[in-house]
């Protein structure tokens, strides 16, 4: 017998009735802040995956690739160095251009997720073409490496509904980022460096790039820090839940209570 929550409303729902009781037991807070919490979180607005609520300090490390490959080597021989996993998420122009480190990163043990074929403002494209550039990209990704991949994360982090009723219907979680490391600015080591630590806790989804001109230097400093203060690094197919489960409106992953559950007849 499966468990699981039939229709993504009635998981959000649940979702509001337990961060309802979270809020009255741990917070006493009053009705009337209570019930607007409640009318937020039952809201039709549909949202990705940003961080999970863990009970232990599991954490996850992504990097996106849409352009350069010039760091992907020592990436790899780092992250092979420290016995962590990672998630690569892939846009076509680079899987084409860069097929044999596609491939590498794979053979490595990390995972692949879908970063579109042509990287575009998805919430300005039509349900057909939004589509097409994830099955686009997906037939990409299992033609060049053989994985076959679950995760998607949007251009610019940019979604609506829209992308994330189409990404779910060809088969996706929409995966966004809790702390954004800001490699793309090109800040010094110790910014990024002090930018996670200071955020990081038990669930964190971060956000790299795979060719950042200080990304590699930060996380040879990262790594060791995170792990000797408890984290454990893992790719995010392995941070998420994949059943049972809703998503708050800060978007929190969160498992739900047994007695939230539904059974499958």
């Amino acid at each position: 017998m499966v468990i699981y929550v039939p229709g993504r409303r009635w998981r959000l729902l649940a979702c509001g009735v337990l961060a309802l009781m979270v809020l009255f037991f741990l917070q006493g807070l009053a009705w009337q802040g209570a019930v607007a919490v409640f009318s937020r979180l039952t809201e039709n607005r549909i949202l990705p995956i940003y961080e999970v609520d863990r009970p232990d300090k599991a954490i996850s490390i992504s990097l996106d690739a849409v352009w350069g490959a010039e760091y992907t080597n020592s990436f790899l021989e780092l992250f092979e160095k420290e016995g962590i996993k990672t998630t690569f998420f892939l846009g076509g122009y680079w899987l084409e251009k860069y097929p044999e480190l596609a491939r590498k990163i794979v053979a490595s043990g990390h995972e692949i997720g879908n970063h579109t074929y042509s990287h575009p403002h998805l919430n300005s494209l039509s349900r057909e073409e939004i589509r097409h550039e994830l099955e686009r990209n997906h037939a990409l990704i299992v033609e060049i490496t053989g994985f076959t991949p679950t995760l998607f994360r949007p251009p610019f982090g940019e979604y609506s509904n829209k992308v994330i009723e189409v990404a779910e219907a060809v088969g996706y979680k929409t995966i966004q980022w809790s702390i954004d490391s800001l490699d793309w600015r090109n800040p010094s080591v110790d910014y990024i460096v002090n930018r996670v630590m200071s955020q990081v806790r038990p669930g964190s989804i971060i956000l790299f790039h795979n060719n950042g001109v200080n990304t590699l230097a930060a996380l040879k400093v990262l790594l060791p820090r995170l792990k000797a203060d408890g984290f454990q690094i893992v790719p995010i197919s392995q941070l998420i839940y994949t059943e049972n489960y809703c998503i708050d409106a800060n978007g929190v992953q969160r498992r739900l209570p047994m007695a939230q559950r539904g059974e499958e007849r």
